[in-house]
């Protein structure tokens, strides 16, 4: 089988808009969180949020162009090129061809919808909207603005399945891979869902955090959105060996699972099959594992539902494992969680550094395992895991480990 390794790395995120500065924040424990208002019928209203702040899509994205695309294709292509140019990997006619583009988002152009609905339901205003909204707010614009923009002309879509589209665009990328239906591509996810509307809606469903989100710990009171996103270069070892190309570490496995049972109550017994499944799949065992990044969305529920299901999966071997949740410091991007938590992952295992689950204020019962309270850990990390359970009860992981 095919080995398939990371070789470029992009980031747009609340904490760093490189991979420079993610990687610093991220385990300097950096809270990117913080009230966001918005404006409604002369009224502000305000939530916490981890927003992407002071984003210069002219730096990525010829201006006359950048008002044609949504937020988080901005974001898309913006991180998708810093990986392209991460890499090294020259995009010839050849290579294009054998060269994919494969994302993840749960909610696509936000922003353009909600300004559109705003603008038509204005009764002062025209009832006209910008003639590219609907290539703007389509769920495939960000894969598709990044072809244009690389050149890529081999396969390209999106996937979209709630908080697991990240992982699944990856997981689908790594079996193209290993198929030999490409030898290259483009994958991760992007999201732009801050908007008065998709904020309400969550905040309807009453999991929505009063300040801080607190994973795992006690007194936590909710998730926090974010935005953003996270892309990456993938490879089969062969090609990026004969080009020379540095590489940050192996894409070695992928399991998933649907639980089957309610639209929004995860499941433990999907999330553990999931668990196991990334697992054999990298041809690893539960000792080969040191550190978890985890789903951990500061919600009552889903903390428990993944603490127990961490406990099926690796037995005792979970006592011992280094788990945080990233979600503490930029939020729940939705779609996108999955990637910049797979950006995450990946420089824990290049850099042998736990990162921490911050604003912990302490063990609940339920929650007994070691989430790398409030401090990042230096420590050997030869293989992690990067969890996703989305809502819809659909589950997905991924396995990450140390080139070799």
């Amino acid at each position: 089988m095919r080995r398939i390794v990371i070789t470029g790395l992009g980031v747009i995120s609340p904490i760093g808009q490189n991979v420079a500065d993610f990687r610093q924040n991220l385990f300097a424990g950096k809270c990117g969180i913080e009230s966001v208002g918005f404006t409604y019928r002369n009224n502000e209203v305000r939530f916490p949020a981890a927003p992407v702040k002071d984003f210069k899509v002219e730096d990525w994205i010829d201006a006359k162009k950048a008002s044609m695309l949504d937020r988080f294709s901005q974001f898309a292509v913006a991180a998708a090129l810093q990986a392209l140019r991460d890499s090294g990997l020259e995009i010839t006619p050849a290579i294009a061809e054998r060269t994919a583009v494969i994302t993840g988002t749960g909610v696509g152009g936000q922003s353009t919808l909600e300004e559109s609905y705003m603008k038509l339901l204005d009764e002062k205003s025209s009832p006209r909207v910008h003639p590219f909204t609907i290539p703007r707010l389509m769920a495939n614009a960000g894969s598709s603005q990044i072809s244009m923009a690389t050149g890529i002309t081999g396969p390209g879509f999106t996937v979209a399945s709630a908080c697991a589209s990240a992982i699944h665009a990856m997981g689908v990328t790594l079996h193209m891979l290993r198929s030999g239906l490409i030898d290259a591509a483009i994958t991760g996810g992007s999201e732009a869902c801050l908007t008065f509307g998709t904020l309400k809606g969550w905040e309807a469903l009453r999991v929505m955090a009063p300040d801080v989100c607190r994973p795992f710990s006690q007194g936590r009171a909710g998730m926090v959105l974010g935005e953003g996103a996270a892309m990456f270069m993938l490879e089969t070892l062969e090609n990026a060996g004969a080009r020379g190309a540095k590489i940050y570490a192996e894409f070695a496995g992928f399991g998933m699972s649907s639980d089957a049972k309610d639209i929004t109550t995860p499941d433990v017994n999907g999330a553990t099959r999931a668990v196991v499944n990334a697992m054999k799949d990298a041809n690893l065992a539960p000792e080969d594992i040191d550190y978890i990044n985890a789903h951990g969305t500061g919600t009552r529920v889903n903390d428990i539902t993944e603490t127990a299901a961490l406990k099926q999966a690796f037995g005792s071997r979970a006592q011992k494992l280094a788990i945080s949740s990233s979600k503490s410091m930029f939020g729940h991007a939705l779609g996108a969680a999955g990637a910049l938590e797979m950006l995450a992952t990946i420089l824990a295992v290049t850099d042998d550094v736990a990162p921490p689950t911050i604003n912990y204020l302490g063990p609940d019962p339920e929650c007994d395992l070691d989430y790398v309270p409030n401090t990042a850990r230096k420590m050997n990390i030869r293989a992690a895991l990067n969890n996703s359970f989305a809502f819809g009860g659909l589950n997905a992981v991924v396995a990450v480990k140390k080139a070799s």
